[in-house]
């Protein structure tokens, strides 16, 4: 039997090499490296794009309010305050100027230790230390004053303690070099240099300039960059102010009320001083009794200037417009006579001269020269309230003056409708009405310019910032009444000076005329206060000046209250000064003769009197009445 062949084994082949199976990969996603780098250009645009977006957003969008912080953080802005403008007398010398001064400042976000700056801040700049620290320790804070107005000895000190966010800026100071000269009608200014008070804050748009801006960068730590600092917006220095004011006579002035208000224990004094041709006010003083004899002062520039600001019942001082207005409207004649007791009821009112006296006959002139209350409301009854009410206001109560003065009074007045029967014995002869010295002043001077009003100015001038001069023209006055009747007047005001209530005006050299006034101060009782008064003009045949002195309340010892003994002296002293200063020459003194032989019974010479005035009578007493309303009789 066959065999089966032996089956070989099959022949081994080498094993083969495969390539490691592929690592299972996400769905859609081919892991190449091209693919890779599409991904992360991707990436990086999107990055880029937001940042992109960004910075739109920051430099065009936003732009604005970034750099302003940057600025903030960065760049300093101090206001450059502007030089105020000077004022001058009207020769020239400096009554108001600016002085170049430091004030400190400190920037507190830069301060680390406000104790340390305190502590060596306050020694040199003398304010307090606690204030100070606490000024400084307030770190959202860019700006702070430390000191205003420092010399340059303090402010050198400063600069060298070389301390960060501490600097200093020019900026004036308000300087007055005659102290307290003048200093109701200059007034006052504040810390930033605005006008307060008088003509600083009448003028404040032409004094003040304009201000302007210091700009400079600092470092992290507060420290200036050197060459960065500029001025932004310079600073435009205010205009000046030229005055009527005569500095030589302000002061003699200031002085001599000043003198009397002292001697006679008066609770203050007013004196005005005017040039009749032009109205220019020369000279307007205010004083402070103070407390007693000897410590009167001048008023300060924080007071109101009361010459245009404070009213007061004149009393015999506008019985002028009383018998002017009679004399214009032809009611009376300088001659007229009229019978005259020395006093008489009207209504619930009981009105009396100074003095008793015998009735008699007086004329117009006598009444004045004498200043009787009963012959000047006698001589208003012919006028009628009509007429006296449109006189006064022509003469220039119840209105301010030209100067249009910060807070001037235009005075108090009755209307007409408003009259009561006593109103008609009490106005005429200087009550009921107020009025400011300056109006009072006005009535004069226009009697003094022959009947035209000569409307007041104390600013002559101003001068722009460019160095050029602006003349302020006077104001055209107006006539008030005729050429004769100023005349008339003046003839009879300077009979007043010559023989009648106030001879102590009198100027050796010149013809003086002028009209006491002596009234009660409301409340009229239980005792007495009273208001003493003498307003007047010099040389009187060609008037130059025109003054007014009013005394408030003058102690009553030894009867020294009175017009003609308190204020008529005065008057006579300042207005010497005055006439001197403005080189008139003086004039023969001659004694006015009254228009009649004077107040004699049955006519004694007058001529004949108006209808219904009887004539008859006993001789009078001889007085020198200054007029003094007495109130209703019970």
């Amino acid at each position: 039997m066959r065999k089966a062949p032996a089956r070989k084994a099959p022949a081994r082949s080498a094993p083969s090499r495969k390539a490691p199976a592929a690592a299972p990969t996400r769905i859609g996603v081919v892991a190449t490296p091209r693919r890779r780098l599409v991904a992360l250009l991707v990436l990086m645009a999107l990055a880029l794009g937001v940042i992109f977006v960004r910075l739109v957003d920051v430099q065009a969008v936003e732009g604005n309010h970034y750099e302003a912080l940057a600025m903030a953080q960065r760049v300093r802005s101090v206001s450059l305050a502007a030089e105020r403008g000077s004022i001058f007398d009207r020769n020239g010398h400096d009554l108001a100027l600016s002085v170049p001064q430091h004030t400190i400042y400190a920037d507190p976000r830069v301060v680390k230790d406000p104790a340390r700056y305190a502590r060596k801040l306050a020694p040199i700049v003398h304010v307090d230390r606690a204030k100070l620290r606490a000024l400084l320790a307030k770190p959202k804070t860019a700006f702070v004053y430390v000191a205003r107005k420092v010399d340059d000895d303090t402010a050198a000190k400063v600069k060298k303690l070389a301390l960060p966010g501490v600097g200093s800026v020019a900026e004036s100071e308000r300087f007055y070099p005659g102290g307290a000269l003048a200093g109701p009608i200059l007034g006052f200014v504040g810390t930033d240099n605005n006008g307060l008070g008088g003509l600083e804050a009448g003028f404040e748009n032409t004094l003040r300039g304009r201000p302007g801006r210091i700009v400079a960068e600092q470092d992290p730590n507060g420290r200036e960059i050197p060459a960065t600092q500029r001025i932004d917006d310079p600073a435009k220095r205010g205009g000046d102010l030229v005055l009527t004011l005569d500095q030589s006579l302000q002061f003699e002035v200031e002085k001599q009320l000043t003198a009397q208000v002292n001697s006679v224990g008066a609770r203050g004094g007013i004196a005005i001083v005017a040039d009749v041709k032009t109205g220019d006010v020369l000279a307007m003083a205010s004083v402070d009794g103070g407390s007693g004899k000897g410590t009167a002062r001048l008023a300060p520039a924080t007071e109101s200037n009361r010459p245009l600001t404070t009213v007061y019942e004149p009393g015999s001082t506008a019985k002028v417009i009383t018998v002017g207005a009679a004399l214009e409207t032809g009611k009376v004649q300088p001659t007229t006579s009229f019978w005259v007791p020395w006093q008489l009821q009207i209504s619930d009112r009981l009105f009396k001269d100074a003095e008793q006296h015998s009735e008699a006959s007086w004329t117009v002139s006598d009444i004045v020269r004498e200043s009787s209350n009963v012959g000047v409301i006698k001589i208003a009854s012919s006028l009628g309230k009509e007429n006296l009410d449109k006189y006064q206001r022509a003469f220039g109560f119840g209105s301010k003056t030209a100067i249009n003065f910060p807070a001037e009074s235009p005075g108090i007045m009755k209307n007409v409708a408003d009259y009561v029967p006593s109103d008609m014995g009490s106005i005429p002869i200087g009550y009921t009405t107020a009025v400011t010295p300056m109006q009072m002043l006005d009535v004069f001077t226009t009697v003094a310019n022959g009947g035209v009003s000569r409307p007041p100015r104390l600013v002559a001038a101003t001068i722009g910032s460019d160095g050029t001069r602006h003349d302020l023209p006077p104001k055209r006055g107006r006539r008030i009444v005729s050429a004769t009747t100023a005349a008339e007047l003046n003839q009879m005001l300077r009979g007043v000076v010559t023989g009648g209530t106030g001879e102590s005006a009198k100027i050796s050299g010149y013809t003086v005329a002028g009209k006491t006034g002596t009234s009660r101060k409301p409340p009229y009782e239980p005792t007495p206060r009273y208001m003493a008064s003498f307003a007047g003009f010099a040389p009187a045949e060609a008037p130059r000046l025109a003054a007014i002195v009013v005394i408030d309340q003058p102690g009553t010892s030894n009867n020294q209250y009175f017009g003609g003994t308190v204020a008529a002296p005065l008057f006579s002293t300042i207005m010497q000064y005055a006439l001197r200063l403005e080189h008139v020459p003086p004039t023969t003194m001659m004694d006015a003769k009254p228009t009649s032989p004077g107040p004699t019974g049955g006519g004694g010479g007058s001529t004949q009197p108006s209808p219904g005035v009887a004539v008859a009578g006993p001789a009078p007493i001889a007085v020198r009445p200054t007029g003094i309303l007495v109130q209703p009789v019970p």
